[in-house]
């Protein structure tokens, strides 16, 4: 008895909730654009918007079908807009309800346990269509193919009254595979003849298959994992269809709304997902750096030096010994800090090459590095780089293009190992790739379907020689402490690999150098005018004394790698400001790499020059911001002398 006013109930709030939050205006809208088109349609597909907060505020029994039951929530819209057509005569050609197909697109779903699809769990309730919300970072993408979004079927018997008009229309739900939408075996429900498409009316929408892993197993791709299988358990495909289409780029993490559904992937049946909306996943950030680091920052106040040349001083205490590798670790920083965001492109990435004699101990420290990241990846010779194409494991003829280490880092860093281990073609790909921060693959359409061509996809971390940012050699060789040092600390490793070696490892922890780069690299910094004068007048004084009869050896990119690395040292700093003290750091380190490269100039650094003394105690800290004093007044009067034209605010001596 009370079934009637239920449903009227839950159509009258479906028609408010339309009016209030615009959707039925653009309903209208999309009316007015069936109507004054020349074609004939047999389908009239309406997205609709849908916000499940304010939808089940304003009734509680519709908002529950949204969550639970989108399919019946979709006819309850389908019946709404199919009176809303008829009473206002919005479309002339349209005659039964049927007609009408509605996709409701879901801005969320409640941040709760339930909605959270967990591919852990068993059994996987996929039989309940219902909506659920994961998150991934896509691995893998096809081509974008076609699919039916809609067709009109006509009983065979033409006595039949349904041998027209448009009793039998059959769209696309979510789920469904294409031969639930078009068969030849479909029969009339009133003279079980068999059901003829009228070709004419088929409507044609677009697919395409994202491959997502869970982003629990991103700690795969970061070396310390050998376990495939796992890999494997936790991916699954996602089906994203029409709006949809292109809206995620591979090596990205999404928020992917959609309805899990058994479907087949290869030879095997696996639950795949219906996506409804997709959105890009935003990091959260920590409010506040380390208790202990900002202790440390308060004492360190006095100096723009001190405090990131004791972070570097102790970094990566667990793997090497503190005071080694100074000007790498510092580099290291730099780079960590200037990662950003997986929709960000080709922004202020500081990329780092480092030349040494004792590759372990580098390796070493930077696969302890890329683990304080949570987008790093270390490189296998056994992957490949960028992307590779091999053809759709569903059947669907379409190509898909499979992630290589530098696109699943996108946003961080890609540890791409030794570069002897690369063969010509490889370091010949790279090198090309880097200069344009871009890469394509070639997908012959003989193979794959002829309406497809080149595919491109996204910005990589990394650059070749030049194009580096900082070009590091690392040599502690001829420092006798500092062998004895590694020494000391590598059998201490092997005879107890868990034994804390150095007081300042339980001090200050991976954690918060975790929880720092995470805080530093979210640091909007702005360059100060004397800074930006003083990187400018630098640039064309090392341009002039850098030219000879074949040119300048003055890099193209080497006033943004100066720029990018002065808002590093700011950011390592936790300053908003870029000072010409950051500038001088990023100085230093440019012209260490130009000296490798290209052999010294007028304005001569030495190797040690980011840490001259071995930084022990409070009067250590002190000589090094002396010598680093020394060393800022030498470089104003590099720039006065050979940068004419050039303003340099240079203090009184």
């Amino acid at each position: 008895m009370s079934w009637a006013p239920s449903v009227c109930r839950t159509r009258e709030a479906a028609l408010v909730y339309m009016d209030r939050s615009g959707g039925l205006q653009k309903f209208t809208e999309d009316c007015k654009r069936y109507n004054e088109s020349n074609h004939s349609y047999a389908v009239y597909r309406f997205v609709i918007s849908i916000n499940p907060t304010d939808i089940t505020e304003l009734d509680a029994t519709l908002g529950n079908y949204i969550l639970h039951e989108p399919m019946r929530a979709a006819q309850i819209f389908q019946s709404v807009c199919d009176t809303a057509i008829k009473t206002l005569s919005l479309i002339e050609s349209y005659q039964k309800e049927s007609q009408i197909n509605v996709v409701l697109r879901l801005t969320h779903l409640p941040d709760l346990p339930a909605y959270h699809l967990n591919l852990d769990e068993f059994p996987m309730n996929y039989k309940s269509q219902r909506l659920c919300m994961l998150k991934g970072v896509v691995i893998a993408m096809s081509t974008v193919t076609k699919y039916t979004q809609g067709a009109r079927f006509l009983c065979s018997e033409k006595n039949c009254p349904f041998s027209e008009g448009f009793r039998y229309i059959r769209v696309h739900i979510p789920g469904a595979t294409e031969s639930a939408t078009i068969r030849t075996d479909f029969v009339c429900s009133l003279c079980s003849s068999l059901l003829r498409e009228d070709m004419k009316y088929r409507v044609l929408g677009e697919k395409q298959v994202v491959e997502l892993l869970d982003s629990r197993a991103l700690q795969i791709f970061q070396g310390h994992s050998t376990n495939i299988g796992y890999c494997e358990l936790k991916s699954y495909a996602v089906f994203v269809r029409d709006e949809l289409i292109n809206k995620m780029k591979i090596g990205a993490r999404y928020r992917v709304v959609g309805i899990p559904v058994c479907g087949p992937n290869g030879p095997h049946i696996s639950v795949c997902i219906e996506a409804n909306n997709i959105h890009q996943y935003i990091e959260e950030s920590p409010s506040a750096i380390s208790k202990p680091f900002q202790s440390l920052l308060s004492v360190a106040m006095s100096s723009p030096w001190i405090f990131t040349g004791i972070l570097a001083n102790m970094f990566a205490s667990q793997v090497i010994p503190i005071g080694v590798y100074n000007t790498l670790k510092l580099c290291i920083l730099l780079s960590l800090v200037q990662t950003g965001k997986d929709d960000e492109g080709s922004g202020s990435f500081l990329d780092l090459l480092a030349v040494t004699s004792d590759a372990l101990v580098v390796d070493r420290l930077m696969s302890y590095s890329i683990c304080l990241v949570p987008r790093g990846v270390r490189h296998s010779a056994s992957n490949d780089l960028f992307a590779t194409v091999m053809k759709d494991i569903r059947g669907s003829g379409a190509a898909s293009i499979q992630a290589g280490s530098a696109l699943m880092a996108r946003g961080g860093i890609c540890f791409t190992g030794d570069l002897r281990l690369h063969k010509k073609d490889k370091l010949d790909h790279l090198q090309s790739v880097l200069e344009s921060r871009s890469t394509s693959v070639f997908i012959p359409g003989k193979k794959y379907g002829e309406d497809v061509n080149h595919q491109d996809i996204s910005v990589v971390p990394s650059n070749l020689l030049d194009a580096f940012g900082m070009f590091i050699y690392c040599d502690e060789t001829s420092d006798k402490h500092s062998s004895l040092s590694l020494v000391h600390h590598n059998l201490q490793r092997a005879v107890s690999p868990e034994t804390c070696i150095y007081p300042a490892s339980q001090l200050y922890t991976t954690q918060d150098y975790e929880r720092l780069i995470a805080f530093a690299k979210n640091i909007q910094v702005n360059m100060s005018k004397k800074s930006e004068t003083l990187i400018h007048g630098y640039y064309l004084a090392s341009r002039r004394v850098r030219t000879d009869t074949h040119g300048s050896t003055m890099p193209a990119s080497a006033l943004r790698h100066l720029m990018s690395m002065s808002e590093a040292h700011a950011k390592l700093s936790l300053r908003r400001e870029v000072l010409e003290e950051d500038v001088l750091i990023a100085v230093l380190l440019f012209e260490l790499s130009l000296t490798l490269k290209h052999g010294s100039s007028v304005f001569y650094v030495p190797p040690s020059a980011l840490f001259p003394v071995k930084l022990y105690d409070e009067s250590s800290l002190h000589q090094r911001d002396m010598y680093l004093s020394e060393t800022y007044q030498q470089l104003q009067r590099f720039v006065f002398t050979y940068g004419p034209g050039t303003t340099v605010s240079a203090s009184e001596e």
